[in-house]
């Protein structure tokens, strides 16, 4: 879609995939009233929701602007006058993206290239579940005999298996029909369509002043799910699983993690470099990437924890039911149940707008986190850093050990857990370099793919 509104010099940047219901406008909204509550009154944020269609996507900024509204009426009880003030210092803009169609994650960059300065963050929450059912016995069963890691860590979701997106050369046109590789929809949906989309905005994320104190952020939504045993890399695509959800949320918390080492160095610097704005800042005035030194953007990892959404097909009755087991493995001691979508919300939001000193000092202290949303028993929120097979919570052996809302089947960090971590991650960014080549290649061969390196 074009956009004519002008650009803010001092603007918060932000896209959020899927942000037309559930968490991704949980998070949406709570990115407008912290940043309202934390951001200098001189800076506005500007956000980017992307949904399916358009229909979607008008309902998502009509519901948002009523939020904001809200906000501003709030605020306008204990600050009179303020009102018109906030309301002012947030813009949204809406995109359509259909992340299982590389050619449409093609297009939405190449717009934003051409009408968007810059990019602080790119939220990516959208995707699929694959589900199709539940394994009633085998949920009666966990729940009867350990109710919190039961609905914490659940493995009686039945998934489909094999399923693949559209093809991704269209068959009208010059290009005929061609035959292409099979690509895993939920593998599409959750994670190359999200590394595409991020490679081709890199120019954007990296287009920050050195004295802005602060680097463009990619902040993954991952799982609690995300099993080591559901992932393997003879099955990269996980086309073949029965767990293709919580296969494609493994591959997003390796690929995330072991983002800074020195081990993937020269794949991910491959992967964030691309001189898309220097012809895009040749048409485009607002965009400043050639004023500005290039600095890499930061991978950032969250998860919700785990709240009710619509995700899993459920009918109504069964979703309160859910939401209800929910709430009582919170009161029984959980800290992962948020139950909400805006508690839900709590970790991205916050990887967000946190000053990049903090997140930069808590890392090097304890290492590179996988960020959740957590809750006490009354619902009070905050984050928490959560523990990964073979990573632990921050890929430091002899770390401390955190019982508090720990797998129970957890086993604690070694060297040798440690070293084959840092070796599968490589081995994971290699495959997915050379799959978006592929792609690249493949559609610019028939002459449907954008120029975009």
């Amino acid at each position: 879609m074009s956009n004519t509104t002008p650009q803010p010099e001092d603007g918060f940047y932000a896209l959020v995939t899927g942000a037309n219901s559930g968490l991704g406008f949980a998070i949406c909204c709570r990115l407008i009233d912290e940043f309202l509550h934390t951001r200098p009154q001189s800076q506005t944020l500007v956000l980017i929701v992307t949904t399916r269609d358009i229909r979607k996507g008008d309902d998502a900024v009509a519901r948002l602007q009523k939020h904001l509204q809200n906000a501003c009426r709030k605020a306008e009880k204990s600050f009179p006058g303020v009102s018109m003030l906030l309301h002012r210092r947030v813009q949204f803009r809406q995109e359509i993206l259909d992340l299982t169609s590389i050619l449409s994650v093609q297009r939405l960059a190449k717009r934003l290239l051409f009408s968007t300065p810059k990019l602080n963050a790119a939220i990516l929450n959208a995707g699929i579940g694959g589900w199709e059912g539940l394994n009633w016995p085998n949920a009666f069963y966990n729940l009867f005999t350990d109710w919190v890691n039961a609905v914490t860590y659940p493995t009686y979701k039945i998934s489909g298996v094999g399923w693949l997106t559209k093809p991704q050369i269209p068959a009208d046109g010059n290009a005929g029909r061609t035959e292409e590789p099979p690509v895993g929809e939920v593998f599409c949906a959750n994670v190359f369509g999200h590394y595409l989309l991020c490679h081709y905005l890199a120019p954007l994320l990296s287009a920050h002043k050195a004295d802005e104190g602060t680097v463009g952020r990619v902040i993954w939504l991952s799982s609690l799910e995300a099993y080591a045993s559901a992932f393997s890399l003879e099955d990269f695509q996980g086309l073949a699983s029965s767990m293709p959800y919580e296969a494609s949320k493994r591959l997003t918390d390796i690929l995330a993690l072991t983002a800074d080492l020195l081990s993937t160095t020269p794949l991910v610097t491959q992967y964030l470099t691309n001189d898309g704005p220097q012809r895009a800042a040749k048409n485009n005035p607002s965009t400043n990437t050639t004023k500005t030194s290039a600095r890499r953007p930061k991978i950032y990892l969250t998860h919700p924890g785990i709240c009710s959404t619509g995700i899993m097909p459920l009918h109504y009755f069964l979703a309160l039911l859910m939401t209800a087991a929910f709430y009582i493995a919170r009161w029984l001691g959980s800290q992962w149940h948020g139950v909400t979508a805006s508690n839900g919300a709590c970790a991205p939001a916050w990887v967000a707008l946190a000053q990049q000193s903090t997140l930069d000092a808590m890392e090097e202290r304890e290492g590179k986190a996988k960020w959740g949303s957590a809750t006490d028993w009354w619902g009070k929120e905050r984050v928490e850093r959560t523990e990964v097979e073979g990573w632990g919570w921050g890929g430091v052996v002899g770390e401390r050990i955190r019982k508090k809302g720990r797998w129970r089947h957890a086993k604690n960090l070694t060297e040798r857990d440690r070293q084959q971590f840092e070796e599968l991650g490589k081995e994971c960014w290699e495959e997915m370099e050379q799959l978006r080549r592929e792609w690249e290649g493949r559609l610019a061969a028939v002459g449907v793919g954008e120029e975009m390196n």
